[in-house]
């Protein structure tokens, strides 16, 4: 059959929401403390106590939006324990994630700094499970209010004269499971409760994100749907990716066989099902799609590294984890019409992360650079595409061998990201180019020898981006050669 796609330049999509490309920083393990947040007097070289070199490795990506503190964390977080002097601030439990104890040394202030630094926009998650309307509510006005009041008065005590724009606030954090194990009808009332007092001071508005649904609880997407869509601009999905069971063995993030290759594909693949699905029953009471699907939580989970603290959730990151990301992101892509942001879990230290740390010493895991080449996406108009495909057979899995996306930038270049899943052969793809000319391109790819390939700190750049050159355009026909286990970019001029 071959592998053979038509990209139609001239027709758009609608554009790419560059929040697809959002991340996720959770008080959980290292991923704050140690990872971001070293403190003002650490050896370890800083800005305001946030690590230089992760600060500028998460600017390299062009991080739109970056998603805090939580996770199950955030129901269990009370802010106002977190703001004031820091000698004074009080120590806290925490008790989802390790049973350690925090300092709530980085709190409101320090991870609005370090959006700031970042030029990301803060997507705050207000707790539901075992906060109050009233800690909600002065949350928000503690941030946001421009003017005389007990919460914005305390902030400017605390160093802060003006408000910060915050735009994106989640209503509390997967309220079917740690954040309160709660019925759908219950928490669609809580959250026509709490979104009242989420209150919109001056000119900032909020983008209020209601907590959606768990992989597949359909349910829980009609019943917020009916109940509660005209009260929220956002519904959240979570879908985590791994080949065993998940309350036992997920499985090795490094040591694993061609069938655990095979099911992760098939499981990140599935992703794609899940957005078509709960946005059918979204459609049903938002035929306009006001309401964005907001895939706050995405990425592999794998068995913790030997050694590690299971609390931590510390996990390598292969080159299969960089075809989770690049298929995931196409997906995302495809769907710019419903899901308007996405936050990979997690940025550093923790589960699928951009970044690994160990003392002063920092690497780049796989996955960091495939947000680096798919950062062309963001803000783009996502390019339909026809595509026939070979498939893997491998007992009973099925997956496309080739599966991509695409998107025209402002100034007219097309970028094609191209994942071939196969993890022994090579991919011969042909694809016609139609709407602009398109004669000269460049391309840059992402692949390994070994499908448990991974960066370490004694060899921290084995799994790197290299330029590509093996495509050719002829007559707006795009011919490529796509290695085994690879995620290539193409970009086209026209």
């Amino acid at each position: 059959m071959g592998n053979r796609m038509v990209i139609n330049t001239d027709i758009s999509k609608g554009k790419i929401n560059r929040n697809i490309y959002g991340h996720f920083a959770e008080h959980l393990g290292r991923c704050i403390y140690e990872g971001i947040w070293v403190g003002e007097d650490s050896s370890i070289s800083n800005q305001n106590g946030i690590r230089t070199d992760v600060l500028e490795a998460l600017r390299n990506i062009d991080i739109p939006v970056l998603r805090w503190p939580g996770g199950c964390f955030a129901d269990e977080y009370h802010w106002k324990d977190g703001v004031g002097p820091r000698e004074d601030r009080k120590r806290m439990i925490n008790t989802h994630w390790g049973g350690i104890i925090e300092n709530n040394h980085f709190g409101t202030h320090e991870f609005m700094k370090l959006c700031d630094l970042l030029g990301a926009e803060p997507y705050i998650s207000g707790n539901v499970g075992s906060g109050t309307v009233q800690e909600m509510s002065e949350w928000v006005e503690y941030m946001t209010f421009d003017g005389e009041s007990p919460m914005a008065d305390w902030r400017k005590e605390n160093g802060r004269e003006d408000p910060w724009k915050v735009t994106y606030f989640g209503i509390g954090n997967e309220n079917w499971g740690c954040g309160g194990h709660m019925r759908p009808q219950y928490y669609a009332d809580l959250y026509r409760r709490y979104q009242t007092y989420v209150r919109n001071y001056g000119d900032n508005n909020l983008y209020k994100i209601a907590c959606g649904p768990n992989v597949d609880d359909y349910t829980w997407t009609e019943v917020l749907m009916r109940e509660a869509s005209d009260l929220m601009d956002g519904l959240s999905l979570h879908h985590y990716t791994y080949p065993g069971e998940f309350w036992k063995k997920k499985g090795s993030a490094t040591d694993f066989d061609q069938n655990e290759w095979d099911i992760t594909m098939s499981r990140a693949l599935y992703m794609d099902e899940l957005i078509t699905k709960h946005s059918t029953i979204m459609d049903h009471y938002d035929p306009e799609k006001r309401v964005g699907l907001v895939v706050d939580e995405w990425g592999t989970w794998f068995d913790v590294e030997p050694g590690t603290n299971p609390g931590f959730l510390y996990q390598q990151n292969t080159i299969r984890d960089a075809l989770v990301a690049g298929v995931s992101l196409n997906i995302f892509n495809h769907h710019s019409d419903r899901v308007q942001m996405a936050n990979i879990a997690q940025t550093v230290n923790v589960l699928q992360s951009m970044i690994l740390t160990e003392g002063d010493q920092m690497i780049l895991t796989p996955t960091y650079h495939i947000f680096d080449m798919y950062k062309v996406h963001q803000d783009a108009e996502s390019l339909p595409i026809e595509a026939e495909t070979e498939q893997i057979v491998h007992g009973d899995v099925n997956l496309p061998k080739i599966q991509a996306s695409a998107s025209m930038a402002k100034d007219g270049t097309v970028n094609i990201s191209a994942c071939n899943l196969d993890t022994e052969e090579e991919a011969m793809i042909e694809i016609a180019l139609r709407g602009k000319s398109y004669h000269d391109g460049t391309g840059r790819i992402l692949t390994s020898d070994h499908m448990n390939d991974h960066n370490t700190f004694e060899n921290p750049e084995k799994v790197k981006p290299q330029g590509f050159q093996g495509f050719s355009i002829e007559d707006n026909q795009l011919k490529a050669t796509i290695p085994a286990m690879s995620v290539v970019l193409l970009s086209l001029k026209p």
